[in-house]
């Protein structure tokens, strides 16, 4: 997965997305978080990419740093079409997740893509991963997005069966991927929204 308040609206408008459990609540994102998803977003690349990057990348990461980055694409995001959302599990941020207009070669196409998505190591396997993914797929479907697609770390078994069991599936496609030196390819997973299935559906 790569990075490139109000609550986040469910497809109808009305009332929030749904968020999984209930002491899960997923929102969009506000300025106040920056440092909280910047700690999600380190801690998350110590847990998930340990033995897949070199050691020494992941332990210089810097949560104020990347607390300045989060806030400069937070405040650049709504002309681009860019939501963000974080998960609130029993009050606390654990989760952020990221999405937009598929990139591709320099432009975007009409698929959405998963830019990013972290949970707090001690809260994995609580829900909230779940929540955000369902959360973004309807933001996507409500955007009339026909698909949604990602990029996840060839050899991060443990995020590919989660992309699996949210119904994503690898479409072949891989690109080369390259962090302090050591090669770290990346494989496109994608699943089609209720949009393009209608859509198939009237064309018979």
């Amino acid at each position: 997965m790569s990075t490139h308040g109000t609550p986040a609206r469910a497809p109808d408008g009305h009332g929030p997305a749904p968020a999984g459990p209930a002491r899960i609540l997923v929102r969009e994102m506000a300025d106040a978080d920056c440092e909280a998803v910047a700690a999600v977003r380190v801690d998350g690349w110590r847990y998930a990419y340990a033995g897949l990057m070199p050691r020494s990348y992941l332990d210089a990461m810097d949560v104020a740093e990347d607390a300045g980055r989060r806030r400069a694409h937070l405040a650049a995001a709504g002309g681009a079409g860019v939501v963000h959302l974080v998960a609130e599990h029993d009050g606390e941020v654990a989760g952020w997740g990221c999405y937009g207009p598929y990139r591709e070669q320099g432009a975007t196409t009409a698929d959405g893509e998963v830019y990013a998505l972290y949970v707090r190591p001690e809260r994995i396997g609580t829900g909230v991963g779940r929540a955000l993914m369902d959360a973004l797929l309807a933001q996507a479907e409500a955007d009339g997005r026909p698909a949604l697609l990602l990029w996840v770390l060839k050899e991060n078994a443990r995020a590919r069966r989660f992309y699996e069991k949210a119904g994503f599936l690898p479409d072949g496609a891989e690109e080369p991927f390259e962090v302090a030196g050591v090669p770290v390819p990346e494989v496109r997973y994608g699943r089609r929204l209720s949009a393009a299935e209608a859509a198939a559906d009237r064309r018979g």
